[in-house]
């Protein structure tokens, strides 16, 4: 027998398996329902929002230089998508910035969307948000369809692929996303120590 001939077919019928594998994970992906305060001490549970088309969930910072960036394109999509359906949580899990930081961030920076408070990073750690800015976008199953970053280059002058406004432009017109993943970059969120 050509050990050869089958090592071929082999490989590639391990890859393929693999390939399913993946694919079949990431189209499962799901966020838990949750409840946390907004710097108001509002409470907030995220299946209050199952009726809108999507709900994009912004984990940001007060102090970041990356999130910060970010500040005046995250409350441009807010606003350009607030009356399309798609409803935008702010989510802070830094340890060090507390609920008046966030407060006077959000009101010094115009960004309106709800900024909740997650303390001891609970939040963060069952979707395995790594960074600020990071994104997820949920449908109203709570289905992850979108997890990554809001476009590929911190300076807006750069920018050649706004990865986050393609995915609720596809969402919003029924279509096929183009993608559900890219890779998100900025600071590592400052978690409690367990």
């Amino acid at each position: 027998m050509n050990t050869k001939k089958l090592f071929v077919p082999v490989i590639v019928i391990a890859l393929l398996i693999g390939s399913a594998i993946i694919y079949a994970g990431e189209s499962s992906a799901k966020a838990e329902n949750f409840k946390l305060k907004d710097y108001n001490g509002k409470e907030h549970q995220l299946s209050d929002f199952t009726n809108a088309k999507s709900i994009v969930l912004m984990f940001v910072s007060t102090q970041c230089p990356v999130s910060n960036a970010y500040n005046e394109r995250m409350a441009k999509l807010y606003n350009d998508y607030k009356d399309k359906g798609i409803v935008f949580l702010g989510i802070n899990s830094n340890k060090a910035e507390g609920v008046d930081d966030i407060k006077k961030h959000a009101a010094e920076n115009h960004l309106m969307f709800p900024i909740l408070k997650d303390e001891k990073n609970i939040v963060a750690d069952k979707l395995s948000a790594s960074v600020t800015p990071e994104i997820y976008v949920l449908n109203g199953k709570l289905d992850i369809l979108y997890h990554g970053r809001i476009d590929d280059s911190q300076r807006e002058s750069n920018i050649t692929s706004s990865d986050l406004k393609t995915a609720l432009d596809d969402i919003i017109a029924g279509k096929n996303m183009k993608f559900s993943k890219t890779k998100a970059f900025g600071c590592s969120i400052k978690r409690v120590g367990k």
